[in-house]
């Protein structure tokens, strides 16, 4: 078992930034893939980010791409989202999760442990 707790979301103008963290614990963090999804009211679950074990690999929507970074610290046990250049449509719950494996995926589906979620809300 893994237990995943995220932090850091918040109300963000749009053009601003926040930093969501994802605290693990239970089961050695870097044999997990680590994922960041969201999840808007009325909409599905949809993937944000991946990183790899050891950080050497990471994959992003397109949605995303060049204003988020994925990062994570084994040492620490953590998982990072660096939100930058926010917009409106950035607005959901994002959760963080965990599979077994070396590769990213981007299909719930395929993640074992998720974690509760925090808010993001972006006023334009």
């Amino acid at each position: 078992q893994v237990q995943l707790v995220e932090s850091g979301g918040g109300l963000a103008q749009a053009g601003g930034s926040l930093r969501l963290s994802c605290a693990a614990s239970g089961r050695t963090f870097e044999n997990y893939v680590m994922g960041w999804f969201r999840q808007a009211p009325g909409k599905e679950r949809e993937f944000v980010a991946a990183i790899s074990r050891f950080g050497s690999t990471t994959d992003y929507a397109d949605s995303v791409k060049g204003r988020f970074t994925i990062s994570r610290d084994n040492a620490a046990n953590t998982v990072y989202l660096q939100m930058n250049s926010l917009k409106a449509e950035d607005t959901a719950v994002y959760y963080c999760a965990a599979r077994s494996g070396p590769f990213t995926r981007r299909n719930p589906g395929e993640y074992a442990y998720w974690g509760q979620g925090t808010q993001v809300t972006v006023s334009s």
